[in-house]
């Protein structure tokens, strides 16, 4: 099913209509002529039947037609209007929603348990679909949000240490891009278009989170030091060849080894290093 446009009439031309009806029924009744109160009993009949087809379509809503059990065609403009009589007129909003997820406990794909939620934005585009094609697309809306979180979880590790990849935490447009797509595959059914799926919470759940969080503080440390050791490297090798090509010393290489030993310890240590004054002579 798929939403169409509808043919209505305007609604103050058909309240006239009914009004004038109304007035020449009861003018015809109060004759007391039986000829003309039958006509003035059809014509207040007529015009409570024309009533049945007066709607209202407010800003951003769409109406849908349904003439005993036959969809019609939706009204989207707002206005007053008329249409066929006894025509049944569910009402669906246009306008653009969030819907907050509840914190879901999946598994990322290392099998690692992680807390996650996501802010959906949408907003109903095909009345019909909305209306006919589900149940409850609010309902629907959120059920296939938590799927399509769960699913998108799953498919990626919270975290990449040692490893390329997409992360959880590290490629969050990515994440977001990816949750849109597949939430819209599955909404679509629903006459539902997916303006935005963004993360809103993703923790490691609390059995583990301690020993995760041990874990990112030994992979900084480890990292700091891989740069402080690369940083003494290069410092050592630039002293090194300053005191080479500006002829100040000629270093052996038992007195370089013991050069860059002191250097290194001197530039990696975290602690301050103490000066000592050789009077004498390594050999």
């Amino acid at each position: 099913m798929q939403e169409k446009r509808t043919m209505a009439w305007n609604g103050f031309l058909g309240l006239l209509l009914i009004v004038v009806l109304l007035v020449a029924g009861v003018l015809a009744i109060a004759t007391e002529e039986l000829a003309l109160g039958i006509l003035g009993g059809i014509a207040i009949f007529a015009a409570l039947v024309l009533f049945t087809g007066v709607f209202v379509v407010q800003p951003n809503q769409a109406r849908a037609m349904v003439f005993f059990g036959n969809y019609k065609g939706s009204v989207r403009e707002p206005g007053f209007y008329l249409t066929i009589p006894f025509t049944s007129k569910p009402n669906v909003s246009l306008k653009v929603r969030n819907f907050n997820s509840k914190q879901l406990k999946v598994n990322d794909v290392v099998g690692n348990p992680i807390e996650i939620a996501a802010v959906i934005v949408f907003k109903v585009v095909d009345s019909a679909k909305a209306l006919f094609e589900v149940d409850n697309y609010m309902q629907f809306v959120e059920i296939q949000s938590e799927t399509a979180l769960r699913h998108i979880a799953s498919l990626h590790p919270y975290d990449n240490y040692d490893t390329d990849g997409t992360s959880l935490r590290g490629n969050t447009e990515e994440v977001a891009v990816e949750l849109q797509r597949d939430l819209q595959a599955r909404l679509a059914v629903a006459g539902v278009e997916v303006l935005e799926a963004r993360l809103t919470h993703l923790a490691y759940s609390p059995e583990i989170a301690g020993a995760m969080l041990q874990r990112q503080q030994a992979a900084a440390i480890v990292a700091a030091r891989e740069k402080i050791v690369e940083g003494a490297v290069g410092m050592v090798q630039m002293a090194i060849d300053k005191l080479k090509a500006d002829g100040v010393i000629e270093l052996d290489e038992e007195r370089k080894a013991a050069m860059i030993n002191n250097l290194m310890v001197a530039i990696v240590s975290e602690k301050p290093s103490q000066p000592i004054v050789n009077a004498g002579s390594i050999y």
